[in-house]
């Protein structure tokens, strides 16, 4: 196989598609690139990836490429766009790592299935921490012969790898459904700390009393000591993101005509919270809008200020 059938190639290098394609780079040696920024683009570059002009010319070079991009419509248009990756003629596989969503999954599967390329649907879970560290969980749905073909290639950036189906956009449906089960534990760990604060708890002790007990969960044992305790907001997804990642969650919901009440009520607090937070507002900072309704900050020294 000469080098060029060998080329991998990585549209979208953001906060996920960086990591990860720079993984892929070291492992793989030889990485195809495209991002529309020039400055997520460079490093990679000078690592030695070859810089593209588009998705096109990356599926002119690469047989196997993989999108890491923020929302269905862009997952929609690099694939068949105007210079979309079915303008190449090398590309045999796509494998979409985006939380694009169930929907977008099945058109992204019926354009494929026209020009006899093949698709894996696999999402990823982690954070940008787990891609630079090469700890991801991939949620990946394909026929079989297709996961073969990718599966040694997640092994760069995903410490576990779960098959979920053979149906495109069942990928995405465990990673919408994984979603929103981490919006509701950020959700409610905001509401309870502030309760807390405002009656007078430290924040430290009441999560150290609360990862003790049954009301454990990924916000209370991770996100809240590391991000919103110091007060950083730095984990690195975008409120409007995890927003967006709910709200096709309850999308699906809809099309399966089940009702989600909690769901429901989660969707809005996220809704609520994106349309007062910036475009580039982190996950965490939706529990400054509980703080805003207690009156108190989440932080150790507001704690022992209200207790005072």
């Amino acid at each position: 196989m000469s080098p060029a059938d060998s080329r991998l190639g990585f549209v979208g290098l953001g906060a996920m598609g960086g990591p990860m394609a720079r993984r892929l780079l070291s492992s793989h040696g030889s990485l195809a690139i495209f991002d529309t920024r020039s400055e997520a683009v460079r490093p990679l570059a000078d690592a030695g990836a070859v810089a593209c002009g588009s998705p096109a010319e990356v599926a002119e070079t690469a047989r196997t490429v993989f999108m890491s991009l923020p929302d269905p419509a862009a997952v929609l248009s690099v694939v068949d766009g105007t210079g979309g990756l079915l303008r190449g003629t090398r590309i045999r596989t796509v494998v979409d790592l985006s939380t694009s969503g169930p929907a977008a999954a099945a058109q992204i599967r019926a354009v494929l299935d026209r020009r006899g390329v093949g698709y894996l649907d696999a999402p990823v879970s982690g954070g940008p921490a787990g891609a630079v560290e090469g700890r991801l969980t991939v949620m990946a749905a394909g026929r079989p012969e297709v996961f073969d073909e990718v599966a040694p290639l997640l092994d760069a950036f995903a410490a576990n790898v779960v098959r979920v189906g053979d149906i495109p956009g069942q990928g995405q449906l465990a990673k919408v459904l994984n979603n929103l089960m981490s919006a509701t534990a950020i959700a409610i760990t905001s509401e309870v700390m502030a309760l807390g604060v405002k009656a007078g708890l430290d924040p430290e002790r009441l999560l150290m009393a609360v990862n003790s007990g049954s009301g454990r969960n990924t916000a209370s044992a991770d996100k809240f000591p590391k991000y919103v305790l110091p007060r950083t907001f730095d984990m690195g997804f975008r409120l409007q993101l995890m927003t967006k990642d709910v709200t096709l969650c309850l999308q699906e919901a809809g099309r399966q005509k089940m009702p989600m009440v909690l769901g429901s009520t989660v969707e809005q607090l996220w809704t609520l919270a994106a349309a007062g937070a910036a475009d580039d507002a982190d996950c965490t900072e939706i529990a400054q809008m509980f703080e805003g309704w207690a009156g108190v900050t989440i932080s150790p020294q507001a704690g022992r200020d209200q207790a005072s």
